[in-house]
């Protein structure tokens, strides 16, 4: 890698201020007006119930939530304020990383990454939030040591800062989720077959990491393995090859570079070849997460939000291998398809939510935007409110104020409940759970002593209460919780269990027959 070359253009500077603050205003806009969603109120209430590790996912998300929360409260928008920052986060490791090398087309990689409509309208705090943030300053920072050691010619002591801050960065990246691996196999890569003689500094950035895996190791080892277990073995029982998968995948990829980026790509992939070959290490970054990714795609659908930790070095290598005259044509194009999401979403925006009844999500949209007024209709003195599934149950607790357990067998995700919840405690009581359908004819008789089905109806969409008096608990174990621990605690003998709190509530030790 060269000395920095070029200066920034006045106008450049001009545009990178005004499409950051644009694009911050926009977000901030998503962040206020859209709903709180399942997935974001069950991490709220990881942050309510905080811990080291959680079922389905390493801690960070809770963590961060449970920051903004105290200093900012508990709106929506203060919930999200870490999503709605990232991009800005992002922009900073990317011009930190590459403006040492070429500070004009490092300036052009952060305002092309800030055009996409992802980064405009994307406001929802999720574990890839913290993942995107912690990979991108990783990578910055393991760019850094190897800019360093090109320089000094041996790894010198600030190199070894670099590598070691680039294994801190991991080290959250994988306490926010475990795809961060898949970036550690791009630096793995890079120095295996591009810079062998530098393995010290692969080596340094591991051990660096450690302590991350090493936390995440201690949580499943005190709660039944569930992170692993889940994220190894339950989520991917149902996963068999498909033609299609992998089509779908490249689809997703060529939607978020956009049709602009695609052509591009193509055009001038000669001078994408050489910037690959003049940059190992950014395209080793750039293209074995993805490549990983696009390998599990025959029998996983990954999600477009799966990629996002790895999608900004693609813009890094567009920034660099076009040629500078062709970098502002290349803007424009980004900003007319920027331009027509937002067209969309400002459409959307001013839509009234009776408007969209004749869409087959329609329940969910109601059960989102008008759960506080659900939640009046359901709540009764001396009642326990439930639901039959994660984003409900979190969705009307972040409503209400107050934690709502999932009653029933719930689904292979978001499964927290089985390890804060003790059932035991409910026995004899009331409980009020909320349906989104009718419930079916003595469908939860076994578990009451008594019941009654209550009849909501909110804007346009009925929803019912089945209130159960005198709950059976020792009914709930036999028929919901042992089918339970048949489906997700069956772990490995082998695997040392220092703790299991599903399992203590249900046969009262760390393991349970099944």
């Amino acid at each position: 890698m060269s000395r920095p070359t070029s200066s920034v253009p006045d106008r450049l500077t001009r545009w990178l201020w005004f499409v950051a603050l644009a694009s911050l205003a926009t977000r901030l806009w998503v962040a206020v007006a859209l709903p709180m969603t399942g997935d974001e109120a069950l991490f709220y209430w990881w942050a309510r119930f905080l811990d080291y590790g959680y079922y389905d996912h390493p801690p960070m998300v809770g963590w961060w939530i449970a920051a903004s929360r105290t200093l900012l409260g508990d709106a929506t928008w203060a919930v999200r304020i870490t999503a709605v920052l990232l991009p800005l986060g992002v922009g900073g490791a990317i011009w930190w990383a590459w403006a040492p090398v070429n500070r004009e087309r490092a300036a052009w990689a952060v305002l092309l990454f800030w055009l996409m409509p992802v980064n405009w309208l994307a406001s929802l705090v999720t574990t890839d939030t913290p993942l995107i943030f912690w990979a991108a300053w990783s990578a910055a920072a393991m760019v850094r040591a190897e800019q360093r050691t090109d320089r000094v010619g041996d790894q010198g002591q600030s190199a070894w800062a670099l590598y070691g801050l680039s294994g801190v960065f991991m080290a959250l990246a994988f306490l926010s989720k475990y795809f961060a691996v898949l970036l550690g196999l791009g630096y793995a890569l890079y120095f295996v077959a591009f810079q062998p003689r530098r393995w010290r500094g692969f080596v340094w950035m591991a051990l660096a990491a450690l302590p991350g895996v090493a936390i995440n190791l201690i949580w499943n080892a005190h709660h039944c393995w569930t992170n692993i277990m889940f994220n190894l073995f339950n989520r991917n029982e149902d996963a068999v090859f498909s033609v299609d998968k992998p089509l779908t995948y490249l689809g997703m990829m060529a939607y978020l570079l956009s049709p602009v980026g695609v052509w591009l790509l193509w055009r001038y992939r000669r001078e994408m070849w050489g910037v690959m070959k003049s940059q190992r290490l950014l395209a080793c970054m750039a293209w074995v997460p993805l490549l990983c990714f696009g390998l599990m795609s025959g029998k996983k659908v990954i999600g477009l939000h799966w990629v996002l930790g790895f999608y900004p070095f693609l813009f890094v290598l567009l920034a660099w291998m076009l040629p500078l005259n062709r970098l502002p044509l290349a803007a424009k194009g980004l900003g007319a398809f920027l331009a027509l999401h937002l067209l969309v979403a400002g459409v959307a925006g001013g839509l009234h939510l009776e408007q969209l009844q004749r869409f087959k999500f329609y329940h969910r949209l109601v059960e989102a935007a008008r759960a506080s007024d659900i939640v009046r209709q359901a709540l009764a003195e001396g009642t326990v409110l439930m639901a039959t599934a994660y984003s409900s149950a979190s969705i009307y607790g972040y409503a209400a104020g107050q934690h709502v357990p999932v009653f029933g067998m719930g689904s292979v995700h978001a499964r927290q409940d089985d390890l804060i919840v003790d059932y035991s405690k409910l026995n004899g009581r009331t409980l009020r759970i909320i349906l989104d359908r009718a419930p079916n004819p003595g469908e939860f008789d076994p578990y009451f002593n008594q019941t009654r089905t209550i009849p909501i109806h909110e804007s346009g969409a009925d929803f019912y209460v089945v209130e159960g008096t005198g709950f059976r608990y020792s009914v709930y174990r036999d028929r919901i919780m042992q089918e339970i621990n048949r489906r997700y605690y069956h772990f490995p003998a082998w695997l040392p269990v220092s703790g299991c709190a599903f399992c203590q509530h249900f046969c009262g030790q760390n393991r349970c027959d099944r």
